[in-house]
């Protein structure tokens, strides 16, 4: 059965003066290196929404997929769009992606909640403005 959510989206207008773009949202995409590495799928759901909450998001569904021997996939579902993590233990990588829509949402903070949560040694992050006007 699908569940109806009323949509949040409110297209975002650039904050920096010189930025006068409208946009749908952030993505934010992020390689984290040499960190803590969690292998525990109801440890991760409760990072994954914790991490929704930090940066101002509504969590509706998660789901996790454990591999074997190793690795995890980790999706949450958001009033405002998703946050999927992806780990390959004997890389000692993680993959996070970071799609939020609306003016509430703040994928930076939820950015920072994972770098606390999985303290890598380095991270790469990648921002793009989805659906600019």
């Amino acid at each position: 059965m699908i569940q109806k959510t009323k949509r949040s989206i409110r297209w975002v207008i650039g904050k920096i003066k010189k930025d006068k773009l409208k946009y749908a949202g952030i993505h934010l995409i992020a390689d984290f290196w040499n960190g803590k590495i969690i292998e525990d799928a109801k440890e991760i759901e409760k990072i994954l929404i914790e991490a929704a909450k930090a940066g101002g998001n509504t969590p509706l569904k998660v789901v996790i997929h454990k591999f074997l021997p190793q690795g995890i996939t980790g999706v949450v579902l958001l009033a405002e769009s998703h946050i999927a993590l992806h780990s390959w233990p004997e890389m000692n990588y993680l993959a996070i992606d970071i799609f939020t829509c609306g003016e509430r949402a703040s994928p930076d903070k939820t950015l920072n909640f994972l770098r606390e949560k999985f303290q890598p040694k380095k991270t790469e992050v990648k921002k793009i403005r989805r659906g600019i006007l």
